[in-house]
């Protein structure tokens, strides 16, 4: 059996990257439907994935969107909030305009997204929220205030929810991956001169691929954590020991 037979997911970022990956590996396993939410175009040849051109920041495009899956399949099982920016820049460099788009997106976009399934879940009775951290969000890093400290955030909301979300005895859970280095279209512009170094730092000697990070979404997004629930899972090659 397939781990994500018969489910309705949806992933926000899923057009490119650690998002992409996560669609295919959801369609490989069966996922009956798996909604890959991007501003970016997506092209997908399988037919249980099915993009959608929605910025996370609009609540009226979000609530919209979220009633149409609720009328055709009656409830959502999973939800990946994967959408994230980078506007990067010494703290005395950074403008307002950096600071702003980076917490719209990466903070205020898992806030609405979230805001709006979790109701479905609980109602429901199950659900399984997975959150894209990130090892700056748990260690920070020089030139990234505004992404450091949403991915702290959230963080912080996954303890949270894991929290609230079961409190009425619902088996909604909400967990959080912390992906290291991870060899995106985004990270292949990024000069050897300044991966070197994180190469060498991580024990693994390499960065990570979308791949293994979408295997430690479909762990989280699986039944097979059926137990885990307020985790932060670091999956970063050992960078941080």
């Amino acid at each position: 059996m397939n781990r994500m037979d018969g489910k309705i997911a949806i992933v926000t970022g899923g057009a490119r990257g650690i998002g992409r990956a996560v669609c295919e590996t959801f369609s490989r396993e069966g996922v009956k439907m798996v909604f890959a939410v991007d501003m970016a175009a997506g092209d997908y040849s399988a037919d249980n994935i099915t993009h959608i051109e929605l910025n996370v920041t609009n609540r009226e495009q979000i609530s919209a969107f979220i009633e149409r899956v609720k009328n055709e399949y009656g409830k959502i099982d999973v939800l990946i909030n994967n959408a994230g920016i980078t506007r990067d820049a010494l703290l005395q460099k950074m403008d307002e305009s950096m600071w702003d788009a980076v917490i719209d997106v990466n903070l205020k976009g898992v806030y609405n997204l979230t805001q709006a399934i979790a109701p479905i879940m609980m109602e429901k009775g199950k659900g399984s929220i997975v959150n894209i951290a990130s090892v700056v969000g748990e260690y920070g890093n020089i030139g990234q205030t505004n992404y450091a400290a949403t991915k702290a955030g959230v963080i912080g909301m996954t303890y949270t929810w894991a929290k609230e979300f079961t409190r009425k005895g619902a088996a909604v859970r909400t967990n959080a991956i912390a992906p290291g280095y991870v060899m995106t279209e985004m990270m292949a512009t990024v000069p050897d001169k300044v991966l070197d170094p994180i190469r060498q730092k991580t024990p693994l000697g390499r960065l990570g691929e979308p791949q293994e990070i979408a295997n430690a979404i479909l762990f989280l997004a699986s039944d097979e954590s059926s137990y885990v629930n307020g985790h932060v899972l670091s999956v970063n090659g050992g960078l941080r020991l």
